[in-house]
C-alpha cells in the first residue's frame, strides 16, 4: 500500500512538473499567453481523472498547445499502449511527408508481342499498384484500351503482376477472428477477385485470349494504359471511415519506396522510423506492426501520437490534406455520432481507435481562444468501450470550452 501511495505522489509530481511549465510570455502573433485559461483547463482535466473508469483500467494522455507551442497536460503520456486506429495517424502522416498527396496508386496494363489481323501474338500483363478504390470503372478503362489497340484476340495468356508486396495476404498480429480484407496489390471490388473480373469483361466485349494466371512483367513490356487515384483521394475513407484496407494500401505504398519486388512491411517501417528520428524519438521505444492498427502486436504511446500530429501541423505540405480527411466531431465519420452537442462539436477533428478493451482518439481540438491543441488520449483494459467514449468525449468537451 505504501509503495502505491508513493507512485500516486510520483505521478502526479511528474504530471504537475510537465502540465505546469507554462510561462507568462508572447506567444506567435504577439498575443500573451491565457495562464488563467491554461490553468483553469489543467484543473478540469484533472478533476477528469478522478473518473471511476480509471479505478480498472489504463490511461495515457498527453494535451499539446500548438499555438503557443507548449505542452498543456501530460499523464501516462510515455507508456506504451494499443493505438488501435489511431496508427492510422501515423501511416497517413508519414505518407504525407514522404510521397506527397498527390502520390498515385497506380494499376498499369502492358504487353509483349505484336498487334496483326486483331490478333495480341503475346501477352498482357496487369501491374498492381495496391489501389483499394479499384473497381469496374477502372476495369472498363483497361479493358478500352485494348480495344483501343485493335485486339480482339490474345494468343498468349493474361497476367497479374502483384510482386509490389509479398506475399503474405494477413498482416502481422492480426487475429483469425478478425473480419479483414485479403491484401493483395490487384484487387477489383475490395476481392482478390481481378483475374476472373478482367477476364470476364474482355470475353463479354469479344475479346479472347488462352488462359490467366500470376507472373511478374518483363522489362521490354510496352505500357499501354493505367489508372488509378490519389493519396488525397485515398485519405477521406482511410481516416473518416477507418478503413482498414485503404490504411494497408497506404502502408504497403510506403513499402514499395525500396524498389524490392515484394516488398515486407518491414520496408515500410523504414520511413516510419525515420520519421520518428527526426522528431527527437527512439524508434526502438515503440511497435509498428501495420498500417491501420488492427494488428495486437502494435504499440505507440500518446506522446508519439501528439510528435506526429505536432509534425504534421508545421508541415504545410501535410496538414491540410490530413485535416480535411479527419471525422469531424457531431458531424461525419466515426465521429458522426459523437459530441453532437456542445462546444466540441465541429472544434474536434479527431481519429477514432477501437479494439476489445481499447478505445483511443487522437486529433484536433480548437479551444475557446483560438488556440489550437493537438491531444492523444488512449484507454487500455477497459471493459465497457463506451464508457471510455464517454470519458474521450468529456475530455474533447473541456478541450474546446
Amino acid at each position: 500500500m505504501r509503495q502505491q501511495c508513493l507512485l500516486a505522489w510520483g505521478v502526479w509530481l511528474c504530471s504537475l512538473c510537465i502540465c505546469g511549465s507554462i510561462r507568462a510570455e508572447n506567444v506567435p502573433g504577439g498575443d500573451t499567453y491565457d495562464l488563467a485559461w491554461a490553468d483553469s483547463l489543467k484543473a478540469r482535466i484533472s478533476g477528469l481523472l478522478q473518473d471511476e473508469l480509471l479505478t480498472t483500467s489504463q490511461l495515457g494522455l498527453s494535451v499539446y498547445d500548438l499555438t503557443a507551442d507548449t505542452v498543456l497536460y501530460a499523464y501516462n503520456a510515455r507508456q506504451r499502449m494499443r493505438p488501435a486506429s489511431t496508427e492510422k495517424l501515423v501511416t497517413a502522416i508519414t505518407a504525407l511527408s514522404e510521397l506527397g498527396a498527390g502520390h498515385r496508386f497506380s494499376t498499369r496494363l502492358y504487353f509483349t508481342g505484336e498487334v496483326r489481323d486483331g490478333v495480341l501474338w503475346g501477352d498482357f500483363y496487369a501491374v498492381g499498384g495496391f489501389d483499394p478504390c479499384f473497381g469496374k470503372e477502372d476495369l472498363e478503362y483497361l479493358v478500352d484500351a485494348v480495344e483501343k489497340m485493335g485486339v480482339d484476340s490474345v494468343a498468349g495468356r493474361l497476367y497479374a503482376d502483384v510482386s509490389m508486396k509479398d506475399t503474405l495476404q494477413w498482416g502481422w498480429g492480426w487475429c483469425w477472428d478478425d473480419d479483414m480484407p485479403v491484401l493483395t496489390p490487384l484487387l477489383y471490388d475490395r476481392k482478390d477477385d481481378f483475374l476472373e473480373a478482367w477476364g470476364g469483361m474482355l470475353r463479354a466485349r469479344g475479346i479472347g485470349f488462352v488462359s490467366a494466371g500470376k507472373a511478374r512483367c518483363p522489362s521490354d513490356a510496352v505500357w499501354t494504359a493505367q489508372c488509378g487515384h490519389t493519396l488525397e483521394d485515398i485519405l477521406p475513407r482511410m481516416m473518416k471511415e477507418s478503413d482498414n484496407l485503404y490504411a494497408e494500401a497506404v502502408f504497403y505504398q510506403l513499402a514499395a519506396q525500396s524498389g524490392k519486388p515484394y516488398a515486407s512491411r518491414e520496408k515500410a517501417l523504414y520511413p516510419i522510423e525515420r520519421l520518428i528520428g527526426r522528431m527527437g524519438y527512439d524508434p526502438g521505444h515503440y511497435v509498428v506492426a501495420d498500417g491501420s492498427g488492427v494488428s495486437l502486436y502494435n504499440y505507440l504511446s500518446a506522446e508519439l501520437e501528439v510528435a506526429f500530429l505536432r509534425y504534421a501541423h508545421h508541415n504545410r505540405e501535410v496538414f491540410p490534406t490530413l485535416y480535411a480527411a479527419l471525422p469531424i466531431a457531431g458531424t461525419d465519420g466515426t465521429l458522426r455520432r459523437r459530441m453532437k452537442k456542445g462546444k466540441a462539436r465541429g472544434n474536434v477533428r479527431a481519429k477514432t481507435g477501437t479494439l476489445e478493451g481499447v478505445s483511443t482518439l487522437a486529433g484536433y481540438a480548437t479551444a475557446r481562444n483560438g488556440h489550437r491543441l493537438a491531444f492523444c488520449v488512449m484507454n487500455q483494459g477497459v471493459a465497457s468501450l463506451r464508457a471510455a467514449q464517454a470519458f474521450q468525449d468529456r475530455l474533447c468537451e473541456l478541450l474546446c470550452r
